[in-house]
């Protein structure tokens, strides 16, 4: 039977939550054979690709890899600057795939058949979850929304201004200062009250931020997916029969939950007292591997606080386990078993054998030891390579690359920044820097209120 690869794509998709794929029997799959390496274009994004903690991420990356898994091949990953260059890359035939989110529309059929997962999105509006949350479109006239300037979200107001015969308050900020996910935070916090994003950011950014409402469309749903080559409809078909499967159905439940879904809060079960002298029952494990770093056993105590409230059983929407949160990765580089991370003393001992490691590669950067402190609570938090990049971009932006605050700290938050991330000196794109900062303030901060109470 020949069905047009486009018509199949589009009478066979099924839209189950954010994402899902439409499906191809293996009977109606032309079997070609499965390339050994399969090429594969990205694109550094919260959503695709990202490397957190030294660690390949993102949704489409754990997907397509599942996929080559599964297959027997080689994934070769090739990080495109933009969707441009990942199309030219497939019109050239240096890859066989883009993992990425392909626009499905007319401008983009002659050089990208669709295939895999399927997201659809619409622009919606990012509010304070309230009782009187904004539900219509008309409600917006009168209002204050903040967008980046020359956007489509900004287009898409003006647009909506002119249906509605005027009077939403339009205001636009520079996008070399401010972008999407900082806006939705300053709605977060109270500082701005609108802005509007797409809706699959929207879903990442509620798992930081709960309390946003982000139900309102603002825009008709638009249709991305992976694609490959139009002259390569087999591999097409072959795409969509995988993912038509019930171990890749499951799998990528398991994804769009740990992306999309899952909290990014640590879930608080103890109570802090500092009353009776100590900050945890942990206090003489801090106070026992402290001396090998010859740091404050607070600030081993702070870290663990900050990173699972002092709950041993805790894991991250990473994985990472324990009361110091050790990724998977990491406990085996030091040949210790990722389970065992649930008994504090293993944790703890772990995660000063990285601070350690984190210390020395560190000191000829930052020379100033007390300095260095936050760069390593940084890198432990981002993992370092992306705390390297922030170091230059600080030097190419004029800031001092061997302090923290006001410097590095502001180099990081450059780096969800595409003008940025795809700069030449930085290695490991795209990063949400604001998480980090926050982390190394929040430690510090913890450490400074124990250090008053409880004695050294």
């Amino acid at each position: 039977m020949n069905i047009n690869p486009i018509i199949a794509f589009l009478a066979l998709v099924v839209v189950t939550s954010c994402r899902t794929s439409h499906h191809v029997t293996p009977e109606e799959a032309p079997d070609y054979g499965w390339p050994d390496t399969l090429r594969v274009a990205t694109l550094y994004s919260p959503t695709s690709f990202f490397m957190y903690r030294d660690e390949e991420m993102g949704y489409d990356y754990s997907l397509v890899r599942a996929m080559a898994e599964e297959k027997g091949s080689v994934l070769d990953l090739q990080v495109a600057p933009s969707l441009g260059d990942a199309i030219e890359m497939l019109d050239s035939g240096r890859v066989d795939l883009i993992a990425y989110e392909v626009p499905v529309t007319l401008d983009y059929r002659e050089h990208a058949l669709p295939c895999g997962p399927v997201n659809e999105t619409s622009q919606v509006l990012v509010q304070p979850r309230s009782t009187d949350r904004i539900t219509d479109v008309t409600e917006l006239v009168g209002r204050d929304i903040y967008v980046e300037a020359g956007t489509k979200y900004h287009q898409r107001l003006i647009n909506l201004n002119d249906e509605l015969g005027g009077g939403i308050n339009i205001h636009t900020v520079d996008r070399d200062t401010l972008i999407t996910e900082d806006l939705i935070d300053m709605v977060a916090t109270g500082e701005i009250p609108l802005t509007v994003v797409d809706s699959d950011i929207a879903r990442i950014n509620k798992t930081y931020y709960p309390k946003l409402d982000i139900t309102m469309p603002l825009s008709f749903p638009q249709r991305s997916s992976w694609a490959v080559s139009p002259d390569r409809p087999w591999l097409a078909d072959s795409i969509n029969s995988w993912m038509g499967e019930e171990k890749p159905r499951q799998e990528n439940a398991i994804l769009l939950r740990r992306y999309f879904e899952l909290s990014k809060d640590v879930p608080s079960i103890y109570t802090l007292d500092l009353s009776h002298g100590h900050v945890s029952p942990y206090d003489n494990v801090f106070r026992k591997y402290a001396k090998q770093l010859d740091w404050d056993w607070r600030m081993l105590a702070a870290i663990a606080f900050i990173e699972s409230k002092f709950n041993n059983e805790v894991v991250s929407w990473a994985g990472a386990r324990g009361i110091m949160q050790v990724m998977p990765s990491t406990a085996r580089a030091y040949k210790t078993d990722p389970m065992a991370m649930i008994d504090p003393e293993v944790s703890v001992d772990v995660a000063c054998q990285i601070i350690a490691s984190l210390d020395q590669a560190l000191a000829s950067r930052v020379p100033d030891r007390i300095e260095r402190i936050k760069f390593i609570l940084a890198a432990y938090n981002s993992g370092p390579a992306h705390i390297y990049d922030a170091i230059a971009l600080a030097k190419k932006t004029g800031k001092n690359p061997q302090v923290w605050d006001g410097n590095v700290a502001e180099a990081l938050l450059l780096k969800a920044n595409p003008e940025y991330y795809n700069d030449p000196v930085c290695k490991f794109g795209y990063f949400r820097g604001r998480q980090t900062t926050s982390y190394v303030r929040e430690v510090f901060d913890f450490y400074n209120r124990i250090s008053t109470k409880i004695k050294q």
